[in-house]
């Protein structure tokens, strides 16, 4: 049985194990659909529920189901919650699933669920199971939202444009334009665009564990310097 502790799961999913920084996993959806920012949260919080939804279901029938027929089962698990999360974007936004089209049927096959219900529901209970799942899906969000907004910016000079498609007509005002007439950059919005922007994303994180570990190696082989001791001087000093 896997044991780790809530600060260990939480870590990972967010920032350590990031599955798509670090894991690289998913990647197909995540390059494709993160043009905007509505975009890349609809397709998230679908993966996030999914996510959830899976490992908490394999983590509790995981001591029923034998080795022969544990990654169909896994399978039919994933689909099924992909099926559920499919059917309430056809029922509450419509046009977004339109947009979004035939990723949402392939979260069924993106790695970082699966590997999630194998590599951890799957050895433990299904508490740390279900916060492994939110915390991977909460991770993966985030960086679909900084991938989106970082092309959507640079693509088309706006921010949460078309974010009634998620939230409704209350939405249709929320976008933001910081630059007027601003020349779009096709390149950012091409699937090229989505390369460049991910490769930023990881150099950037690898930057910053990088600076961490120095400091912390730094920090550990710093050496302790004696303090000076007083000294009793008596007559003349010349």
């Amino acid at each position: 049985m896997v044991t780790k502790s809530n600060r260990e799961i939480i870590r990972d999913g967010l920032w350590s194990n990031n599955p798509a920084l670090v894991q690289v996993l998913g990647l197909c959806p995540l390059l494709a659909v993160t043009s905007t920012v509505v975009n890349a949260i609809g397709l998230g919080i679908a993966t996030l529920l999914v996510l959830m939804g899976s490992n908490l279901a394999v983590s509790v029938i995981r001591n029923f189901v034998s080795d022969s027929v544990r990654l169909p089962a896994f399978v039919m698990i994933i689909a099924s919650f992909v099926t559920c999360a499919e059917l309430l974007m056809q029922a509450f936004t419509y046009e977004l699933y339109q947009i979004l089209g035939i990723f949402i049927p392939l979260i069924v096959t993106n790695c970082a669920i699966l590997g999630r219900a194998d590599a951890f529901a799957s050895k433990t209970t299904p508490l740390p199971a279900l916060l492994d799942g939110i915390m991977m899906g909460l991770g993966f969000l985030a960086v679909l939202i900084a991938l989106g907004a970082m092309r959507e910016l640079i693509g088309q000079g706006t921010l949460f444009a078309d974010m009634h498609l998620l939230l409704g007509p209350g939405a249709a005002d929320w976008v933001i334009r910081p630059f007027e007439q601003y020349p779009d950059v096709l390149f950012m919005v091409l699937p090229p665009g989505a390369f460049v922007g991910l490769g930023l994303l990881i150099a950037f994180k690898n930057g910053i564990d990088a600076r961490l570990d120095q400091r912390r190696r730094a920090n550990i082989t710093q050496p302790v310097v004696a303090g000076s001791k007083r000294v009793r001087v008596t007559g003349n000093v010349s």
